[in-house]
């Protein structure tokens, strides 16, 4: 995995150049100052990764996020912690590490981008989600939490968020059912109305217009009823 690294503080550069050395997969290709140069070379080359200061003279690790066209994955380097709720907004951005970078800390961050490379790649081969993806990861504060598949009941849309209903643990996660929907097998999940997706599986009675699922009672709409039968084995 190639990678680049941009910071206006050498020792930070350093720092970092040590730690990844001990690396074999992973390769600093080259360290800019400054965002600007860092354009110049990412529109010749591609890398894999970037670790990334936010604070930069004149262009930020921000400006230099929305400027670029599908940015790698990104972890942020600060000595700020106040951006850590912005900087999740930004899908690339895998981790967010605070000045003076500890190598246990960075370590974690780095972990989670090669996962994150790794899965990316299963989705290149298998881009349906399909045979041996069993599970999916949210980000929740900062940390990637795995969800397998079969555990999950329902997926509901809130806003601008997604309640996620498993077995064991209910989470709420930034996102849309649309992105979720693409990540769930097809054979297993389907969405039975605009705020709803169900694991089939997960079905214990249907009547009307409504399945109930644990001691959850969701609504199918007129549109998706037939779908929904189809996916039944009724006698």
């Amino acid at each position: 995995m190639n990678c680049i690294i941009i910071d206006d503080e050498e020792m930070a550069r350093a720092i970092m150049i040590q730690f990844i050395a001990n690396y074999t997969d992973i390769e600093v290709v080259a360290d800019f100052s400054n965002a600007i140069e860092a354009i110049k070379f990412l529109n010749q080359n591609e890398v894999d990764l970037i670790f990334l200061d936010i604070h930069m003279p004149n262009f930020t690790g921000f400006d230099f996020i929305q400027t670029i066209k599908n940015p790698p994955h990104i972890i942020l380097v600060t000595s700020d912690r106040n951006f850590a709720i912005e900087a999740f907004e930004y899908e690339c951005i895998v981790d967010y590490l605070v000045k003076p970078i500890t190598k246990d800390r960075f370590i974690k961050a780095v972990q989670k981008a090669i996962f994150m490379k790794t899965n990316a790649s299963s989705k290149e081969v298998n881009p349906k989600g399909e045979d041996n993806v069993n599970e999916f990861y949210i980000n929740i504060d900062r940390r990637l939490i795995k969800i397998e598949m079969a555990s999950v009941n329902i997926v509901e849309a809130k806003g601008d968020y997604i309640h996620i209903k498993t077995d064991g643990k209910n989470y709420i996660v930034h996102s849309t059912l649309k992105k979720i929907e693409d990540k769930l097998p097809k054979d297993l999940f389907l969405k039975v109305h605009r705020s709803f997706i169900i694991n089939t599986k997960k079905i214990i009675d249907i009547e009307d217009n409504s399945v109930l699922i644990a001691k959850d009672v969701i609504p199918v709409s007129r549109a998706n009823r037939p779908e929904l039968m189809k996916r039944l084995n009724l006698l």
